[in-house]
């Protein structure tokens, strides 16, 4: 069974903890507010608009419904759907779940079968995919009356099965499975001074830059420093 999982933090810190969560599987769809006793930031409210006030009566993720059903279905015949899935297994671990099914990536599977792509983001691969356009049959079928909207677990979900998908049109769910860990090859930075240019051209002309980056900057990507290492070396 495919599991399509997104959630919410309470910020942005590696101690933050999920404040939602949501999960859409065969025709069914579960979503719920979580309270892991961290405090949700003003920043963080300010892009999924959820509240201190509104998850105090909330219960923590192994003791919600979907905790439940994610323990019930920790097997190795079941699969979770994410973008970003490093992110999403280590935010379930602080929360007392061990994933030992399998898992697809949607951003690696991406990065690897649509490198032409400016930038990787769920919400821009929604818009850039055109995956908005299957919003409105993918809602009648699971009833949702209200248009799908960004930074809600649910919402993203969706889109998350909508990606995938669209991934499943070029590969199959088993190469899915492989692309999700293997490193991707990048052709361009998308940050920096040199947005927009080939990360060869750049490790060839300021070879500098290029091993600042590796050694100095701490929120850059595997694959950027993969990509990086791979040029650097010829």
């Amino acid at each position: 069974m495919l599991i399509f999982l997104d959630l919410e933090t309470t910020g942005r810190e590696n101690d933050d903890k999920i404040c939602s969560i949501a999960i859409v599987y065969k025709d069914e769809y579960k979503y719920e507010l979580i309270n892991e006793a961290k405090k949700i930031s003003a920043e963080a409210s300010s892009i999924h608009h959820i509240t201190n006030e509104a998850i105090q009566d909330s219960p923590k993720l192994l003791e919600s419904e979907i905790g439940y059903f994610l323990q019930k279905h920790n097997l190795d015949e079941h699969t979770i759907v994410s973008h970003n899935i490093p992110f999403i297994i280590e935010k379930l671990l602080q929360s007392g779940i061990t994933w030992r099914g399998d898992m697809i990536d949607t951003f690696k599977v991406t990065k690897h079968l649509i490198p032409e792509c400016e930038f990787f983001s769920l919400q821009f691969l929604r818009y850039e995919l055109k995956l908005y356009r299957e919003e409105k049959e993918l809602s009648l079928i699971y009833g949702i009356k209200d248009a799908l909207v960004a930074h809600n677990a649910l919402d993203d979900a969706f889109v998350v099965k909508l990606l995938y998908n669209y991934l499943h049109t070029l590969v199959d769910e088993k190469k899915m499975k492989e692309l999700s860990f293997e490193n991707v090859l990048l052709e361009k930075f998308s940050f920096g001074k040199y947005k927009g240019r080939y990360i060869e051209e750049i490790c060839n002309n300021d070879t500098s830059y290029a091993r600042w980056l590796l050694q100095s900057a701490t929120d850059i990507d595997e694959d950027i420093k993969y990509s990086i290492n791979y040029y650097l070396e010829g």
